[in-house]
């Protein structure tokens, strides 16, 4: 049986508590995200440096029902809610979403991803087709951490690290999500690397992928004491965490090492070079679907 979605658009006061009130007039699940993704004011609040906490300025809910012969119970659940809130109006639209073998659909939507002539992320439900020597095939499942190759961030990184890990001794992969650059830096030639997440779900997620991948990397959560000096660091955040965070990548990173930043929206990246120009070079690398990847070297 198909289902009903109805998304709104909320303040975070709002948002708060719709989601509760929705879920006990039989909604089966509420999702909240950031109206903002993806622009300037976009912010993060889930205890990154720089989060806000609580919930967005702005949010998207989206409230799925059981759809029954035509969706009028979901609609008249939307407006009772706002009653209780004392809101005047709604701005909502719904859509139908069928009732499907969820595993299969998503398995779907995850073919594997060429990020170069080399390198190729593989879902475990694939096969790799490049099987040339060289060829630096990554076994990656989508799951509870970010990092499956397909955000543009995530390709101009491991495309950086595909130029430019050249036997390098110890690569540092801040906010690591998937551990997926931590192991293309490994299968790429660095000699060790670490991943650091302020995520605990995260750090597990990437340990078990470095295991698929029979690359012996550290992973620990931002709550340890950081002991680690690398010689190229990357850090594919948001902007907003990581203007806090360049008086840590800096002492972490090695006189003339490198440092590459993604995460970091095309109209951002000025202010982010500026930010880090007392410890780093830095310049854009490369651009792609508006984001950029900024990389640089280490001063005195």
């Amino acid at each position: 049986m198909p289902f009903l979605s109805i998304s709104i658009a909320l303040n975070r006061e709002q948002a708060d508590i719709f989601g509760d009130l929705l879920l006990q007039e039989g909604a089966v699940s509420i999702s909240v995200e950031d109206a903002d993704e993806g622009t300037p004011d976009e912010r993060a609040i889930f205890g990154e440096p720089g989060a806000t906490g609580g919930l967005w300025r702005h949010c998207q809910l989206t409230a799925l029902f059981d759809s029954g012969t035509d969706g009028a119970d979901g609609i008249e659940a939307m407006w009772r809610v706002a009653s209780l809130l004392d809101i005047d109006a709604l701005n909502f639209a719904q859509s139908t979403v069928d009732d499907i073998d969820w595993v299969r659909e998503n398995q779907a939507q995850f073919p594997p991803i060429q990020i170069s002539e080399r390198i190729t992320i593989v879902p475990s439900w694939h096969e790799a087709s490049n099987q040339s020597p060289d060829a630096i095939n990554i076994s990656l499942d989508p799951g509870a951490a970010f990092g499956t190759g397909s955000h543009p961030t995530t390709r101009l990184c491991l495309q950086w690290l595909e130029a430019h890990v050249v036997n390098a001794p110890a690569v540092l992969d801040y906010g690591t999500g998937s551990g997926i650059l931590a192991i293309a830096a490994i299968k790429l030639g660095a000699r060790e690397a670490m991943g650091v997440d302020i995520d605990r779900a995260a750090v597990v997620a990437a340990k078990q992928n470095a295991s698929k991948n029979a690359t012996p990397i550290r992973f620990e959560t931002t709550d340890h004491t950081l002991d680690y000096a690398a010689d190229i660091t990357v850090a594919n955040i948001l902007a907003n965490p990581l203007k806090v965070l360049a008086p840590l990548l800096a002492r972490h990173t090695r006189v003339d090492g490198q440092l590459v930043l993604a995460g970091i929206l095309n109209e951002q990246a000025n202010d982010i070079i500026a930010i880090y120009r007392p410890y780093f070079d830095l310049t854009v690398w490369r651009q792609s679907e508006g984001w950029s990847c900024i990389a640089g070297r280490r001063i005195a």
